[in-house]
């Protein structure tokens, strides 16, 4: 059920939960909240349950959207059927910015997930008029376009051992918490996001810790032991 907020939105860090517990994970520098804040928006707050759509592809784009707690995905259904996923929004991201006047990719909780929501005219008004809000919108614009940037190089131009490394480095970089870093999505996920299978997923894992460089604490917690190696992997 959806929750008003009855105050402005505070830089503070948020906590995902992951298989129904509450995970700390790195403080995050809170943009889309100091910009409702700044200019006094009220944001909306809902609650999705796992695997539940948030917005469809090709529908209307009035909304902009930040993870509260838990894990989005989005993504584009190919004309064969298959799904490539375009990224993964964790606590603190923004999602559903988008150029035109519709969403061009899907977007899917992950997990029980918790997004804060605000009308995309409210913000695109209060950036015609406040400098401010209008760089931290380009801001976060500019850092979706470098994510898509590097994914266009990662699917063609990196090894399916180069794609896992990059994909476990950058979740190291955004999850990880005294270590060890509890994975939201599942390993189909993974290879949906990195153009992999399944089983390449698998296999390549397997490898990495055969190798001592990665370990597992339970399905989907692992731990890099060899950041070093990861690297040079990724390289």
């Amino acid at each position: 059920m959806a929750q008003m907020l009855t105050q402005t939105l505070n830089t503070k860090a948020i906590n995902t939960q992951i298989g129904g517990k509450i995970a700390p994970v790195h403080p995050v520098s809170d943009q889309f909240g100091a910009i409702t804040g700044h200019v006094g928006l009220v944001a909306t707050e809902f609650s999705y349950r796992k695997d539940e759509e948030i917005y469809g592809e090709d529908e209307p784009a009035e909304y902009v959207y930040q993870v509260v707690t838990g894990a989005v995905r989005s993504y584009k259904l190919l004309s064969d059927g298959r799904r490539q996923i375009g990224a993964f929004h964790l606590p603190g991201d923004v999602f559903g910015l988008e150029s035109g006047p519709t969403h061009r990719l899907a977007a899917e909780a992950i997990i029980d997930t918790t997004v804060r929501l605000v009308k995309r005219a409210s913000l695109e008004k209060a950036a015609g008029t406040d400098v401010q809000v209008a760089r931290k919108l380009w801001a976060m614009t500019a850092s979706e376009l470098r994510h898509a940037e590097d994914h266009m190089l990662l699917l063609g131009r990196k090894t399916a051992m180069e794609r896992v490394a990059t994909f476990l480095l950058e979740m190291d970089r955004r999850l990880a918490v005294a270590g060890m870093m509890a994975l939201p999505m599942c390993r189909r996920d993974i290879g949906d996001y990195l153009g992999l299978t399944l089983e390449t997923v698998s296999r390549a894992l397997s490898q990495l810790h055969a190798q001592g460089i990665l370990g597992f604490s339970g399905a989907r917690q692992i731990v890099l032991r060899n950041r070093a190696r990861l690297h040079n992997l990724d390289a």
